[in-house]
């Protein structure tokens, strides 16, 4: 677990490869596939199916979530006073040709609109407030993205620039090529990838028609300033 603290720190990422058996994942998945999809919270298009607030959404995962190897991880890679902040659900299908450009997670989900200095711009979005927070709130988030499938580069694997996490708010087309280098974030089914939200990533288009499922997670240890609160704050 050193060696992911280590990298997380230093490159902004580290890969775990094992975390769930093939029988875990199948148990994973067939929960998914039970939940009411009738819900606001869930978005089916033909190019992506998406849950928000996931955990919230479909509470009966958890049991399956929480084995050993992820607890061991969550307490020495993250830190033992985390809690959830954010949880979604993706389904990239196999035909799917979208990608995504290189950015930063800048926003978190919260109860209330608020004035507060730092805290802005605002949107509001499937009646979800989120905010981009002072730095200090977004340094202090690790991303546990778990993998339901095989993901290579290609079928959209996150592309990243290891290190530009502590640079602060870096805009993508500030990135010097010739210093900077982009890393393929490939991850086999049943493996996770620990990231900062503020380590630039992006997703290529698919071009092998292979499903993409992902778990993205967000965990945090700072309480937000009154009369804010973490929308989908869950310790586990």
């Amino acid at each position: 677990m050193i060696s992911y603290q280590h990298s997380l720190a230093f490159n902004g990422f580290a890969i775990v490869p094992f975390l769930y058996t093939a029988a875990e994942i199948q148990a994973i998945l067939s929960c998914i596939s039970q939940a009411d999809s009738s819900r606001e919270t869930f978005r089916k298009t033909s190019d992506l199916f998406a849950i928000r607030q996931f955990l919230k959404e479909v509470p009966e995962v958890l049991p399956l979530l929480l084995n050993d190897r992820f607890k061991s991880l969550l307490q020495q890679a993250i830190g033992h006073n985390c809690f959830v902040v954010k949880s979604i659900y993706f389904d990239k299908p196999a035909a799917s040709n979208w990608y995504v450009s290189y950015h930063q997670d800048l926003t978190i989900s919260v109860n209330q609109k608020a004035a507060l200095p730092g805290f802005g711009p605002w949107t509001v979005k499937t009646n979800q407030f989120a905010v981009q927070p002072p730095l200090p709130y977004l340094e202090n988030i690790t991303t546990l993205r778990i993998h339901l499938d095989d993901t290579t580069a290609a079928n959209g694997a996150l592309k990243v620039i290891p290190g530009s996490h502590a640079k602060g708010i870096y805009r993508p087309e500030t990135i010097n090529r010739d210093t900077e280098t982009e890393v393929h974030c490939e991850v086999p089914a049943g493996g996770a990838m620990l990231m900062k939200p503020l380590l630039l990533h992006s997703s290529g288009r698919t071009t092998n028609q292979r499903q993409r499922r992902v778990l993205h997670i967000e965990f945090a240890s700072m309480q937000l300033p009154d009369p804010l609160a973490w929308s989908e704050k869950l310790s586990l």
